[in-house]
């Protein structure tokens, strides 16, 4: 269900899906941090859990209370590293967009299929339900091709194209904008990108998606993220992609 912010700011139409990724005992305190200085609605945020990480005994009773007021979990690759790389396509992936963490490009589709099993599986371990979203780290499905759909436990993948329904084998574009500016040269493609997409939610009508890293708060484009944030009117949730009353379809 969409969370409404009504039209205090002055600004309308402008709707919002919004994750945090790299939710992992590494990034505990500034997941944290990132929380608290949003300041919404528990459900309007889905984090993205990497399970194969050194969780502890506190660090699952957080990530179990986060669950509990309120935030979708969903999966988020296994490790969020990859094998070194292998190929062309897969070695320019990784200086120009992945930084190493694109891990499902490690993988042939067989491995792929294993991991996201392996991903879904540990939340029911952990006494965590899970979202029917997966997010590939980088956004990158590597190997997978429609006939593996139905071999993976997620109903929806989200790529940077938009989010895949494996049931339907539909595709949902949606605009997306990132904060993950660790170089200039990265907050000035990130700027235009965004503002373009921003742009594209609002001429359309559909939601935009905002993909924030525990880190975002102290890159270039920090400052952004609260002026985006305040422009949102309706905040919903991943589990609302079925709803085709605010969501465009086109077929792949």
């Amino acid at each position: 269900m969409p969370e409404s912010r009504g039209m205090a700011q002055g600004m309308t139409g402008l709707k919002a899906l919004l994750s945090i990724h790299d939710v992992m005992p590494e990034t505990r305190p500034q997941v944290s941090a990132m929380l608290a200085s949003l300041s919404l609605p528990a459900q309007a945020v889905t984090l993205l859990v990497v399970p194969g990480r050194h969780w502890s005994r506190d660090d699952l009773v957080w990530l179990r209370g986060l669950q509990q007021v309120g935030h979708p979990l969903a999966g988020h690759g296994w490790i969020h590293q990859c094998q070194p790389p292998v190929t062309l396509y897969h070695k320019l992936h990784s200086a120009l967009l992945s930084r190493q963490v694109a891990e499902h490009l490690s993988f042939s589709a067989d491995g792929v299929i294993q991991l996201m099993n392996d991903c879904h599986g540990w939340f029911a371990e952990q006494g965590l339900s899970v979202s029917p979203l997966y997010v590939p780290p980088a956004w990158a499905l590597g190997s997978l091709r429609p006939e593996h759909y139905h071999q993976l436990p997620f109903r929806y993948l989200e790529t940077l194209a938009g989010v895949l329904d494996t049931q339907s084998g539909t595709l949902t574009r949606l605009p997306l904008v990132g904060f993950e500016a660790d170089t200039v040269f990265r907050a000035w493609f990130l700027k235009l990108f965004n503002g373009y997409n921003v742009a594209r939610a609002k001429a359309q009508q559909m939601p935009v998606r905002i993909g924030l890293h525990p880190f975002d708060l102290s890159s270039h484009l920090a400052s952004q993220i609260p002026n985006l944030i305040a422009r949102v009117t309706e905040f919903h949730d991943y589990a609302a992609l079925g709803d085709p009353e605010w969501l465009p379809r086109q077929l792949l």
